[in-house]
């Protein structure tokens, strides 16, 4: 019984929004602008991904409302940004051909909405079963894959609108009808889109030289000077407003009742849905995690995701996740806490309620511009330097998530790779679920590390801690290292220990460098220690040594002691 209690307690304290609540004062402006931004870039892609739900344009502004509110309000990624994705519009638009109304062969809203509101219920349920982590699990290759896809996605499909067309449905017609695109170029919307990408372009070398240009974001700049063109050129091109008055006839408000008489129709197309909901929601947090140097809490997220699509189908939205795009737009615009998310869901809410002739005039080459930035901008540009040089295996991984995230399937995509790669480490898997390593911080003085007596006693009253990981440092255990060093007590300073580390792939070197980095900023000094030459080798090519500095990466003892000393 005190197990259930405890078990309970601890749920009710990770799934608690007092946690994002306090943090909503501490970043106001920048939270306030970013949310305000992504909210207009947002909405077109909330219209259409209305539309190809089969829900209509208004479900897809309502799936945006309840993401960005509810989601944010109760989930665990402090940038993220949610709302109706292509992958779950997509999905939700398949099971509409099952469910019709008689003859008509009109979509069924009821059951509809009813499998969005049933999908939240089972978000809700993941997240207590505290399963949501194993997402950190996947392989960073898997995750650079994943990210260069969507970066590339994103910059194609805006292809058409940057040059004043009618944009794309899907990647496949970007390919199909390119000379088509090409050929017909309405010259107007290049007046906008090229000086909207330049000052994206040439903002953040501008604003290193004159201080007080920091204040102001670039995409508002855009979004500004492009209307204005615009407006000034009488411009005849596509603009927001034009999306939005196709919109404009549909009934803004109803509420849904789930129709649970029809549970048993109604779970697989549920259980579908939430399974991508925390695939898609959890990879865009991890995107956001390599961003922004934090952690963001999986079991979390997965609630807020529950409760914000059970708020879509009650409301009339499109099934909503975290969305990889908006939350990397969130992050580059400089919202910092879930308050961007919450301005972002009450700009489109206000914007819904009769406010939308503040945004109709945006053309829409100028915000493919700013979404032709974020595309460039969301790119793993960690792993794209040193890419020839990656262990073959985490290459072919990385090639093969990149190339099928863009022709066919995201979630594919890491379905592939996570197996290719648990297929090539087997042996290190087994390795690990047979061994007892213990991934923990100890005092220098409770360490092997310094046998000489006089050392010990000289960095005996020293606050120095010492983490010593054990065989194969890969995917699969870097999430036990991490745990095991949050578990030990404050220190000064840090000693990594890789010396009986038997194998190293991306994933553990990205996860020593995150780990190191994030030390640093909180004031702890590392000093990595080893004399393995096949880590070393993996090392060099990936450019840990350099990233972390050559002065802090150490092969000897006496290396090791005298910069401890000369830090002391």
């Amino acid at each position: 019984m005190k197990k259930i209690i405890f078990f309970i307690k601890s749920r009710i304290k990770e799934i608690n929004p007092l946690i994002n609540i306090k943090s909503l004062s501490t970043n106001l402006r920048g939270d306030v602008i970013s949310g305000i931004t992504v909210a207009i870039i947002a909405l077109p892609l909330a219209l259409a991904f209305g539309e190809i739900s089969k829900l209509g344009p208004v479900a897809g502004v309502w799936g945006a409302i309840a993401g960005g509110i509810v989601g944010g309000l109760f989930g665990g990624c402090m940038v993220g940004v949610s709302g109706p994705t292509a992958p779950k519009a997509a999905q939700i638009a398949a099971f509409m051909g099952a469910f019709v109304i008689g003859t008509t062969n009109e979509p069924d809203l009821v059951a509809a909405f009813s499998i969005i509101f049933l999908s939240g219920l089972i978000l809700v349920a993941v997240s207590m079963l505290k399963i949501s982590h194993f997402i950190h699990y996947i392989p960073y290759s898997v995750v650079a894959g994943f990210m260069c896809g969507i970066g590339v996605i994103v910059i194609l499909t805006q292809i058409n609108a940057f040059i004043g067309l009618e944009s794309e449905r899907n990647i496949h017609e970007v390919f199909k009808n390119f000379g088509y695109s090409i050929k017909h170029i309405n010259i107007d919307a290049l007046y906008v889109s090229i000086p909207s990408l330049l000052i994206l372009f040439l903002w953040e070398p501008l604003d290193k030289k004159i201080k007080f240009l920091k204040n102001i974001p670039s995409p508002l700049l855009a979004l500004i000077v492009g209307t204005g063109i615009a407006y000034l050129m009488n411009l005849d091109i596509p603009y927001i407003g034009d999306k939005m008055s196709q919109a404009s006839d549909a009934n803004i408000f109803s509420f849904y009742i789930p129709d649970l008489s029809r549970f048993s129709e109604f779970i697989i197309p549920a259980l579908a849905l939430a399974g991508l909901a925390v695939l898609d929601s959890l990879l865009s947090c991890i995107v956001a995690d390599n961003m922004t140097g934090k952690r963001h809490s999986s079991d979390r997220e997965t609630f807020g995701q529950g409760m914000a699509n059970m708020a879509a189908g009650l409301l009339g939205g499109v099934t909503t996740a975290t969305a990889t795009m908006r939350t990397v737009a969130n992050i580059k615009f400089g919202g910092k806490t879930p308050l961007a998310s919450i301005v972002h869901g009450l700009t489109l809410l206000a914007i819904l309620l009769g406010l939308g002739f503040l945004v109709e005039s945006i053309p829409s080459a100028c915000l493919a511009a700013i979404l032709f930035k974020v595309g460039i901008d969301i790119m793993d540009y960690r792993i794209l330097p040193v890419l020839r040089k990656l262990p073959t295996m985490d290459l072919l991984i990385f090639i093969i998530v990149l190339f099928v995230t863009v022709y066919d399937d995201l979630m594919i995509a890491v379905g592939i790779g996570v197996i290719f790669a648990l297929i090539y480490c087997l042996k290190e898997i087994n390795i690990i679920l047979k061994s007892n390593y213990k991934y923990e911080a100890i005092p220098l003085s409770k360490s092997d590390f310094f046998t000489n007596q006089n050392n010990k006693k000289e960095l005996n009253d020293l606050s120095i801690y010492v983490l010593q990981p054990e065989g194969p440092l890969f995917f699969g255990s870097v999430e036990s290292l991490i745990n095991g060093y949050g578990s030990s007590s404050k220190h000064e300073m840090l000693i990594v220990d890789i010396n009986k580390v038997t194998m190293i792939d991306v994933s553990g070197a990205y996860a020593l460098e995150d780990l190191i980095n994030t030390l640093r900023v909180k004031n702890i000094k590392v000093i990595l220690f080893n004399t393995n030459t096949q880590v070393e080798i993996v090392l060099e090519k990936i450019n840990f040594i350099n990233n972390i500095g050559k002065d802090y990466y150490k092969n000897s003892k006496e290396s090791v002691l005298s910069t401890i000393l000369k830090f002391r």
